[in-house]
């Protein structure tokens, strides 16, 4: 059973980390704010929420356990709002998403 339990924490822990190094490439690639946003907002709530998977599954029941959740906790609850603000903040401040940029707009016109 500890081996079994090793492979899910390690294949919770890889995917965590490849899910956190899509979204840095999706927030270096993506065309403006409300898409590089998107991609953030999936890196906290996905990739660390499987990083943190991973580590409960690595530690005994115990202090350390319940720590690693409430962080989970408090970020499943802050994340989505943060992300949320920032978005109704630029369009507040009238930024808004260039339809111009996508890719349907362009094979519409041709």
């Amino acid at each position: 059973m500890s081996v079994l339990l090793d492979v899910v924490s390690w294949v919770a822990l890889v995917a965590g980390g490849l899910l956190m190094v899509t979204s840095a490439l999706g927030m270096v690639r993506l065309p403006d704010l409300f898409t590089r946003l998107h991609a953030g907002s999936l890196a906290d709530t996905g990739g660390v929420g499987l990083i943190l998977l991973g580590l409960v599954l690595q530690t005994e029941p115990g202090l350390n356990t319940l720590k690693l959740l409430l962080i989970g906790f408090v970020l499943f609850l802050t994340t989505p709002a943060a992300s949320h603000a920032v978005g109704h903040a630029a369009l507040l401040g009238g930024l808004s998403p260039d339809p111009e940029d996508t890719d349907d707009s362009q094979s519409a016109g041709s």
